[in-house]
């Protein structure tokens, strides 16, 4: 069931992000240009993170300033609306450099919501 829940979003990049690096693992770039399959996967996860974060607008800017929020969303309409002219270059360069700081802040993030969601409201 849909959730406007950031937590439950949050957890949405993480669960497609270790998806991507589960298909990729042991892969090279020849490999993964080689492996249609591969691409498809990691692309279908991409337009996922890309659609959390579409949804998380305002609420990610807020929680992981350092992350680039709108090429993140932007790599969603390039899957949809250009994915004849998809680079596998591109794809590969998410996977081996952007992939893992984006994991690591959105992980202190959910840490931060979670801390916040077990205070008790103070009166």
């Amino acid at each position: 069931m849909p959730s406007d829940n950031p937590l439950f979003r949050l957890a949405d990049v993480l669960e497609n992000i270790e998806r991507i690096w589960a298909y990729t693992e042991n892969y090279t770039f020849d490999r993964f240009v080689g492996d249609s399959k591969c691409q498809d996967a990691v692309e279908r996860c991409l337009l996922r993170i890309s659609e959390a974060a579409r949804k998380l607008q305002g609420v990610a800017e807020v929680l992981m300033p350092d992350q680039p929020w709108p090429d993140i969303r932007a790599v969603g309409n390039v899957l949809r609306h250009d994915y004849d002219a998809i680079n596998p270059n591109v794809i590969w360069h998410i996977i081996e450099n952007d992939l893992r700081p984006l994991w690591q802040a959105v992980d202190s993030a959910i840490v931060v919501l979670r801390e916040k969601d077990a205070k008790p409201d103070k009166v």
